[in-house]
């Protein structure tokens, strides 16, 4: 028999929390990504992988509290809690996997592409495995012209959001981005369902094994909301707020955020001479009282 499903139990309620929740994510972890483009090898590691855990963080609560407005009413459903949380696992290395491709080779065409298509795929792997855990008394069955475009969405967005974040400065350019984000994972989330049929077991009854929604409540909502908000804090209290350069004020070469040399003038301070080592002398050269040790 063919289940009834309804992917908005709870109304506008999920479907907003969660795009919210996504958009939390994908700005932390694109500003983590920018900067660590942007400024040299300065915490590049370290910013990078907070990226990676804030998006993946992300998305995976966002896809979780949407799953709470989903419902089937012929049946109860239920999660094993070993995949739902595989899924996270996975979405945060892949999106690291392609964070990390664009934080090291920078804003090149080649590695935005490579990123973002990793990352999105990221995405979607963490979509259908938390999909893979559900538990009901019947079987998921996907349309697969609408699973591929669901795929499609997922790394076209999540590109544009990563080349938004270190090709374009300014505030409202990583706001942008993190809107972009925001509608990659939520796009690609409601896509996927929208490919979903549920094919219910008639004969068979019984509780359904697997924990219920309400269950994964707690952790879905606290441990990933109080790890953004100390990701919030981290980028916020950031050391290159206080190194006397603004962040999106850095000039980089495109490779791998190496910083571009300035020319230096004279009477610009700290200006830089030339020098001449001859024994245990250095001689520099002044533009107005030629060469001095």
């Amino acid at each position: 028999m063919q289940g009834t499903v309804d992917g908005f139990g709870y109304g506008l309620v999920t479907p907003v929390a969660a795009y919210v929740m996504a958009c939390l994510g994908g700005a932390l972890g694109l500003r983590c990504t920018a900067r660590a483009v942007r400024n040299g090898r300065s915490f590049r590691p370290g910013r990078l992988l907070l990226g990676a855990s804030a998006i993946g963080s992300g998305i995976w609560s966002m896809h979780f509290i949407a799953m709470m407005g989903f419902r089937v009413e012929e049946t109860s459903i239920g999660y094993d809690r070993a995949t739902t949380f595989a899924s996270l696992a996975v979405g945060i290395v892949m999106v690291g996997i392609g964070i990390f491709v664009v934080g090291h080779r920078g804003a090149t065409t080649m590695s935005l592409v490579t990123g973002g298509t990793i990352t999105g795929l990221g995405v979607a792997s963490m979509h259908y495995l938390g999909m893979a855990g559900m538990r009901l008394q019947g079987r998921l069955e996907y349309d697969t012209a609408t699973v591929a475009l669901s795929v499609v969405i997922a790394v076209v967005a999540a590109t544009a959001a990563l080349w938004a974040a270190v090709a374009v400065r300014g505030f409202l350019a990583s706001l942008g981005a993190s809107l972009v984000m925001g509608l990659a994972v939520s796009g690609m989330h409601y896509t996927g369902m929208a490919a979903v049929g549920v094919h219910v077991h008639e004969a068979v009854e019984g509780a359904v094994a697997g924990d219920p929604p309400a269950a994964l409540l707690a952790p879905l909502l606290v441990g990933p909301a109080v790890f953004l908000l100390l990701a919030g804090v981290v980028v916020m209290l950031d050391p290159l707020r206080g190194a006397g350069e603004p962040d999106g004020q850095a000039h980089t070469d495109g490779r791998a955020g190496r910083p571009r040399a300035q020319a230096r003038h004279p009477g610009a301070g700290g200006e830089r001479r030339p020098a001449v080592r001859a024994g245990s002398r250095t001689f520099r050269r002044d533009p107005d009282r030629g060469w001095s040790d």
